[in-house]
C-alpha cells in the first residue's frame, strides 16, 4: 500500500481491480477499496446476486464484475465506507458512494468532487439521494462530472455553497 498505512488513504494504484470500460458503460458496478483483514462481511450477505465473496471471515472482498447488478445496496451497508459504484452514462462519469456528513446534500445540487485525500479534483451535480434506513447510517450519492477519467479517483462530495 502506497500511502495507506503512513497517510491513511489509498491511492489509484492500491485498488486491486476495476472493471473494464465496456462493462460501466452498460451499467455502474461496485469497486471495492477495503483492504482491512477484519471480522467483516455485510457487503457479501447483503449481495443477492453473490458478486462479492471472501475467503473466510478476514479476508478482503473480492468482486465478480460479471455478477455485479450495480444495485448498491453494498455501498449502504458497508461500515467501513469501502465500496462504491462506478460507470459511464452518455460523456458523463457516475460515481455512487457513502456519504456520512451533514447536510446531505440534495438532488441537482452542484458539490466539489474530492479524491481520495480530500483534495478537490472537479465538480459534478448530484444526481440521486438515498437516505439512511434503520439498517443504514450512510446516506448513498451518485454523482455525475464530465471528465470521466475521474471516476476511479472521485471518492467523496462537498457542498458548494
Amino acid at each position: 500500500m502506497s500511502n495507506y498505512l503512513k497517510y491513511g488513504y489509498l491511492e489509484v494504484k492500491d485498488v486491486v481491480s476495476f472493471p473494464s470500460l465496456k462493462m460501466i458503460t452498460k451499467h455502474p458496478v461496485v469497486v471495492s477499496e477495503c483492504i482491512q483483514e477484519i471480522p467483516c462481511n455485510p457487503c457479501v450477505t447483503s449481495c443477492q446476486f453473490q458478486a462479492i465473496s471472501m475467503e473466510g471471515i478476514n479476508g478482503i472482498p473480492v468482486i465478480n464484475f460479471e455478477k455485479c447488478s450495480g444495485c448498491g445496496k453494498c455501498v449502504s451497508i458497508c461500515p467501513g465506507l469501502a465500496l462504491f459504484l462506478i460507470g459511464i452514462k452518455g460523456k458523463k462519469g457516475l460515481v455512487t458512494l457513502p456519504f456520512e456528513m451533514l447536510p446531505v446534500p440534495l438532488k441537482g445540487e452542484k458539490v466539489y468532487l474530492l479524491d481520495r485525500k480530500g483534495k478537490e479534483i472537479g465538480q459534478g451535480d448530484v444526481l440521486r439521494v438515498i437516505f439512511p434506513d434503520k439498517s443504514t447510517k450512510s446516506a448513498v450519492i451518485t454523482v455525475s462530472f464530465d471528465n470521466i477519467e475521474l471516476i476511479k479517483s472521485v471518492r467523496n462530495i462537498r457542498s458548494l455553497k
